[in-house]
């Protein structure tokens, strides 16, 4: 430590060398010996030897900068040269990072000011063998600190190896190349998930709701005959505690229990609080604080104290190794929680002392860690309840038999297999909890427990079941026994068991189950096992969930007169058995997912039944209705239904929920007999049937709908009259219909709050943007040509999806009125002028949806990148963060880049998405360890090998997200669901790991799933591992659909796979999924991808060349003729989340890949009827065909912007409509309406790769070349004035703009700069780039949760291949200027890729009509 003092540089010396360190060297964990230097930092000299050699270890003394997480930090330069060395002298060999006491506190308010001051990070390299004990020998410190997942801090026994535990804490993971393990523990945003402390760091909030305590002035009672003085006070647990002396507790302690009392503010003193007990004989003291800020956290603290209703003393999660000394001095408490926290035996605080405490009731020591049962607890003879769970506890002692007045005992989560026989002394134990033990039957000292009535032993090893124990067991009424894989439940007698009335069974493997002697059963749930036949008596029977099953009946006797909730579903009954009609107090029947044919009479008519789901059958008609009956809730999805009876509407008056989706239904029944309806229907889904327009005029007596799914009908218009009548709707569904329009009439329904009318072929916008609750306006995929809007748009607006509107012209007014929408959606598709091209064909393109359903907020996620890599690659992910959107949108922004880094790591398909998933679950940072997602990604790639090639498309997910492949016609799974009730394989895994798995079926009650990214503190039970498979892929394969939870909860594989091959589109197919996932009752957030593939046998499209004489659109000058390349896909960079690189196709010929692809040196023709040959991605190098280039006039078919991103808009007075495309499409990406210019922006294309900017100056021009090999390694872009084009997902991208500061003052942009959207894209405010940054909430790239250095700016590129440069130069020199400035330079370069600099340049290829302003910013994506 003396050696450090000496050695450490000043503040100033230190910020100004960043790789200072001070190093201690010794001789290695391992044995390995080294020569002991000490290196001063910033000097070249060394020190005397230290002399500590034997501790083996090097500590390197690090300058840390925050990354702005408070959790995470990262160093400017990971390592040195000397901390590389040894590194790669062994793979057991690596470094701890120790952080200091205080790292682990975040600001107390606000951002942390400049002059508090950062303590160093020790980076210690040591090996796998170095002992904590030699660590703290070596640093002179009294003990090392471990901290799981920003948790709980525990104490390291001194013979523990904290490299050992790093790595195996990366192998649990999923890591299996030990190098890759010693590579991340090197990381530093690792410390998110393990971390070790030199001290143990002090939790200011924390230790203020433990101890509070100082010396104020006092008096005791209300009277004026005690005076003021000084003493010390404690507030501690339920008690204030004033010493007899100041500063001493060593004389009289006076003890004043605060439960049920008072504390008041003393108004007459500044910062007096008056304490007062409670009860008849009260006592007061008056304490008079120095400061403000004392009183109110005294105040704060004991008004929490006097609210309570029993003593409770809450120190839950607090790291505690022994209890407060203070606390024993509150002997009123009667609960107390120390659960998740590390107490020890003994000690002053320790567990041998509770016996202190002389009216403790309850005591919880779950998560402890004790390894051992607590004897010392066993002396509480006051004790009714103690929790004991999850301590790895393998014995309990026979002194447990003198907790005579327990009542409660849970030691669930242990390594029990057999209780003590004293065990059955405890006459008053009414709850037991053995679940997640060892148990391989029942134990017998449980027949002795008299008092014993609730009986939990889920998750052991019991596979036979006798009935003959449970009548042994007279006492037991409720009986857990899930997850046992119970085999078999045997009947050996006759005699009843009357006492048994709850028993559940399920997850189990149960074939078949006769409980007909459990005469006295009230709930029985056997869900998901495999039971053939199920026999029960019904005397009692209230409750039955028998669903996931393989039934075709179930007998009852006698008829269960009692039974009101029955599930029944997916089974394969065929029939009802009789007595369910029979059944009197029945409300609630779920018969889905069965073989039923028909429902008898008698069911419907029943006089109890409140709601009938039998969806998913094959019912081809409903009997008729004799009476009025009390149904309020009917779903018949998926059925047969041709009609419903004529007067199903006027007898069931109080039905309020009615699902007729996915029938055949070419009609509905009138609502009433007469003009006047009484009926309460609220919602109505007709979505998938055979219905007419007709049929709307019908809907008219449903006054109290809400709402209406009417998609994908024969629905030609919707009769406006009958529109307006219904004046309370809410929602309205009218997609995959023949509309023209939607009724203007629809401004009458003044509560409606979503309109979805996608996939029909509306002209008109709806007129719907007057009405005072609209949230969500969905017309995409129609025919839309115009806007008419009013002079305001309600502020409720937050999604307009435009999207698939080729002919839509947006006006600059329009614009200007949408800029407040938080989720404004806007493509293009191309439009098909003279001489156009048709442009290279694809080998696949994508459709998504994101719909949020219910939810206010939108937790999916998508990524698509239809060009990755260097060669025809693709990939596709969708993320579903459940209840929270952070992490699904950092994976969005972020997993795109990772894969494309470890790609370059790795050719092991397994290899690099496996760690492409970890990476990802690292990156997460602190927002990952309470949070998590469901992710999945795939990723198109192209195989070779000596025969030929192909393209293989490899698959890797967590969670519950799927993946489903159309091959032929039928589906593929491709993924693999890691859901608890879906996976016996990790439901095992979990029970060994010892989690305690809920009655829901979620670890901890958190989360379904057995593998997610992020929720870190769930390890080891929950893991970030993915599943990996890779599939061939053949020119069989039509599309891929990627979906989420909630999608395929709904929707069966083969119904998605039929849904997609009758649509095609991928973008229309996408949002039909979504859509009838919602009709189908998904109330969830709801995501789908689907994926088109054009994959011939021989894996190439390749298309004879295509000539045509349509000529639409005003004629155009020929410029010099300019072509893209479909080969030049966009490379995903590896910077955190921030697409911010771009890959430029276009050049003054064919550009070819970032491989080396070289360009025809023939002058390409051009012509009004030239069209290029079509090629596939494989073949990139033939030359395409040009032709004059495109006006992007008001009168071409524009309409743009990508769908959930932002965009940059750009003022008409700035810009030109005149852009010429030699390929005569409109340029994708780029808007033009007459007045402005918008920019595509796809947060689904990571990163990209800028290689195509302005043309220097002549005197710059030689010498400065680039080589395509380093494309832009720093991920930034260099702003200048410049013309940039560039490719997106294949789009080719034209931006010209003006000042930054105009932009943000102009009203169509000013919204658009850093404003949020709902799927996490933003467009970033900076204050000297003009860029995009594409994510929201993901943090900025010198902050947040990720740790990107600082990047320098590369250098803007025009690159032209060196066989068309003189070609080129003569273009130009031909060119009239349209930007001021010298021409172009004569003289060719050698190098392959020029690189021209030019402060006004003219984009060769590029007829601007109108004169540019000097003032042209570049944008990056």
């Amino acid at each position: 430590m003396k050696d450090e003092k000496n050695t450490r540089l000043p503040p100033s010396a230190e910020t100004e060398h960043k790789n200072a360190a001070d190093v201690e060297v010794g001789r290695a964990g391992s044995g390995s010996a080294l020569n002991p230097v000490l290196h001063e930092a910033g000097s070249d000299r060394a020190s005397a030897p230290t002399a500590r050699a034997g501790t083996g270890i090097r500590v390197l003394k690090r300058n840390m900068k925050r990354n702005g997480s408070r959790g995470c930090v990262t160093r400017k330069t990971r390592f040195g040269s000397r901390e590389r060395d040894w590194l790669k002298g062994d793979a057991q060999r690596g470094c701890v990072c120790l952080y200091g006491a205080s790292e682990s506190q975040p600001p107390a308010s606000g951002p942390q000011t400049t002059s508090t001051t950062q303590p160093d990070l020790k980076l210690v390299l040591c090996s796998t063998n170095t002992t904590v004990e030699e660590l703290c020998a070596q640093r002179d410190v009294q003990g090392l600190y471990l901290q799981l997942h920003g948790d709980l801090i525990r104490r390291l026994d001194p013979s523990e190896h904290p490299l050992q535990m790093v790595y195996d804490y990366l192998t649990a993971m999923g890591y299996e190349d030990p190098l890759r393990v010693q590579q991340e523990a090197a990381n530093s945003d690792l410390s998110c998930m393990i971390r070790f402390y030199s001290e143990k760091p002090v939790n200011a909030d924390q230790q203020e709701r433990t101890l509070l305590k100082g010396v104020f002035s006092v008096r005791k009672g209300k009277t004026q005959l005690h005076k003021w003085a000084e003493r010390q006070v404690i507030l501690c647990g339920t008690s204030l505690i004033v010493a007899s002396v100041k500063d001493s507790l060593t004389g009289k302690m006076h003890i004043l229990p605060l439960v049920g009392g008072k504390v008041e503010e003393v108004k007459r003193r500044q910062h007096c609080l008056m304490f007062s007990s409670a009860g008849p004989q009260a006592q007061t003291y008056y304490v008079n604080f120095d400061t403000l800020a004392d009183y109110q956290r005294w105040h704060r603290q004991a008004s929490k104290v006097v609210s309570q209703t029993i003593s409770l003393v809450d120190l839950s999660c607090y790291s505690l190794e022994e209890m407060p000394e203070y606390l024993f001095y509150c002997q009123d408490i009667t609960h107390l929680n120390l659960r998740n926290n590390f107490m020890r035996l003994h000690g002053p605080g320790g567990l041998v002392n509770f016996n202190r405490f002389a009216q403790l009731r309850s005591l919880n020591l779950s998560h402890n860690g004790l390894g051992v049962f607590p004897e010392s607890v066993c002396e509480i003879q006051t004790l009714t309840e103690l929790y004991l769970s999850c301590n790895g506890l393998s014995a309990i002692p026979a002194r447990i038999g003198n907790l005579q007045s327990l009542q409660t005992l849970s030691l669930d989560g242990n390594q029990l297999d057999s209780l003590p026989e004293e065990l059955g002394n405890l006459v008053q134990l009414c709850s037991l909890g053995l679940s997640f033990n060892d148990f391989p039957n029942i134990p017998s000292v449980v027949e002795k427990l008299c008092a014993l009535d609730k009986l939990a032993m889920a998750g052991n090893r019991v596979e036979t079941l006798g009935l003959c124990i449970l009548l042994r067991m007279t006492h037991i009424k409720s009986i857990d026994l899930r997850l046992n894989g119970l085999c078999c439940v045997k009947s050996e007698t006759l005699e009843p068991i009357k006492h048994l009335t709850q028993l559940d069974l399920r997850d189990n493997q149960l074939t078949s189950l006769d409980l007909s002697s459990a005469c006295s059963l009230e709930t029985l749930q056997c869900q998901r096992n495999q039971l053939g036949a199920l026999t029960l008596s019904g005397f009692t029977l209230r409750t039955l969930h028998t669903n996931n099953n393989r039934l075709t009946t179930v007998n009852i006797y006698p008829v269960p007169n009692h039974l009101t909730h029955m599930d029944l579903s997916r089974n394969l009954l065929e029939y009802l058995p009789d007595w369910v009609c029979d059944s009197r107090k029945i409300e609630v029947l779920d018969i889905s997912h069965n073989l039923l044919s028909e429902l008898p009479a008698r069911l419907l008519s029943s006089l109890s039944l409140r709601k009938l789901l039998a969806g998913n059958n094959r019912l081809e008609r409903l009997p008729d209705l004799l009476d009025h009956i009390p149904l309020e809730t009917l779903d018949l999805q998926h059925n047969k239904l041709k009609e419903l009876p004529e007067s199903f509407f006027y007898k069931a008056l109080n039905l309020k929920y009615l699902n007729v989706s996915a029938n055949a239904l070419v009609t509905i029944p009138p609502s009433s007999q007469s003009e006047e309806s009484l009926s309460t229907l609220q919602e109505l889904y007709l979505t998938g049937n055979n219905l007419n327009e007709n049929c709307a005029a019908l809907l008219v007596g449903h006054q109290n709908l809400r709402v209406l799914h009417m998609a994908y009908n024969q629905l030609l218009s919707f009769p406006a009259s009958k529109l307006s009548k219904l004046e309370v709707l809410e929602e309205l569904n009218l997609s995959g219909n023949k509309l023209k329009m939607i009724p203007s009439t629809v401004s009458s329904c003044k509560r409606l709050h979503t309109l979805t009318a996608h996939s029909n072929h509306i002209s008109v916008f709806p007129e719907v943007l007057s009405l005072p609750e609209i949230k969500l306006v969905d017309v995409s995929c129609n025919e839309l040509t115009e806007i008419l809007l009013p002079d305001s748009l309600p502020s409720t607006l937050q999604e307009l999806d435009l999207t698939g509107n080729s002919s839509l012209i947006l006006e600059h007014k329009t614009l200007n009125l949408f800029s407040h929408i938080s989720t404004l959606k806007l493509d293009q598709k191309p439009a098909v002028t003279a001489g156009d091209t048709q442009g290279s064909s694809t080998l696949w393109d994508h459709g998504y949806a994101e719909m949020c359903g219910q939810r206010n907020k939108l937790c999916v996620s998508v990524l698509a990148v239809d060009r990755f890599g260097d060669s025809p690659e693709a990939a596709y992910g969708i993320f579903d963060g459940d209840r929270n959107e952070e992490v699904s949108r950092l994976l969005q922004c972020t997993m795109g880049d990772v894969l494309a880094e470890e790609i370059q790591h790795s050719n092991l398909d397994s290899v690099y998405m496996c760690n492409t998933f970890l990476t990802s679950h690292r990156k997460l940072g602190m927002a990952g360890q309470k949070l998590g997602a469901s992710a999945l990604l795939c990723y198109i790639h192209h195989e070779s090998f000596e025969s030929g090639s192909y393209f293989s498309l490899t698959v890797a997910n967590v969670g519950t997200c799927q993946a489903v492949l159309c091959r032929d016609g039928q589906p593929l799974a491709l993924s693999k669901v890691f859901s608890l009730e879906q996976s016996a394989e990790e439901m095992e895994r979990v029970k060994l790991a010892k989690a305690i798995i809920t009655e829901d079926n979620k670890v901890s009650g958190v989360t379904c799933c057995s593998r997610l990214l992020g929720c870190s503190y769930l390890f080891p039970w929950v893991l970030p591992k993915p599943w990996v498979h890779t599939e061939p892929l053949c020119s069989q394969d039509e599309f891929l659909i990627l979906g989420n939870k909630a999608l395929f909860q709904k929707i069966s594989y083969q119904e998605a796979v039929s849904t997609v091959l009758a649509v095609r589109d991928p973008r229309a197919a996408a949002k039909k999924l979504g859509t009838l996932a919602q009709s189908y009752g998904c109330r969830d957030n709801v995501g789908a991808v689907v994926v088109a593939l054009h994959i011939g046998e021989d894996s190439c499209t390749c298309e004879p060349p295509l000539l045509t004489t349509d000529n639409r659109g005003p004629p155009a000058p020929t410029p010099l003729p300019f072509s893209v390349s479909p080969g030049d896909p966009a490379t995903p960079s590896s910077s955190s989340g921030i697409a911010s690189e771009f890959n430029s196709e276009m050049s003054a010929s064919e550009v070819g890949s970032e491989a080396g692809s070289t360009a025809s040196d023939e002058h390409p023709s051009s012509g009004p009827n030239a069209r290029p040959e079509r090629r596939c991605s494989l073949h990139p190098v033939t030359l395409c065909n040009t032709g004059p280039l495109t006006s992007l006039g008001p009168g071409t078919h524009t309409a743009l912007f990508q769908r959930q991103p932002s965009s940059a808009t750009f003022s008409s007075n700035q810009s030109d409509n005149g852009l010429d495309s030699d390929d005569e499409a409109p340029l994708e990406g780029v808007i033009s309406n007459g007045s402005k210019l918008e920019v595509e922006v796809d947060i689904h294309c990571c990163a990209f790769q800028l290689r195509s900017g302005p043309p220097e100056s002549p005197k710059d021009l030689d010498g400065r070349y680039d080589s395509r090999g380093s494309d832009y390694p720093n991920s930034k872009m260099r702003r200048q004035n410049s013309v940039v084009v560039s490719a997106t997902n294949g789009c080719l991208l034209a931006v010209c703009g003006r000042e930054i500061s105009d932009l943000k003052k102009s009203p169509s942009t000013s919204s658009l700069f850093g404003k949020k959207l709902s799927n996490g894209s933003v467009v970033a405010l900076e204050e000297s780039h003009n860029i995009i940054e594409v994510a929201l909430e993901a943090p900025k790239k010198k902050s947040g949760y990720f740790a990107a250095p600082a990047q320098q700016d590369p250098e803007d590129q025009f690159i032209i291949p060196p066989s068309l440069e003189q070609d080129v130069r003569e273009q130009l020199k031909g060119q009239s200027p349209v930007v001021p400035g010298p021409p172009p330079p004569s003289t060719p370069p050698s190098a392959r890729e020029p690189n021209w600099d030019h402060p006004n340049p003219v984009l060769p290829g590029l007829h601007l009509t109108t004169v540019l302003p000097q003032d042209v910013y570049d944008t990056a994506l």
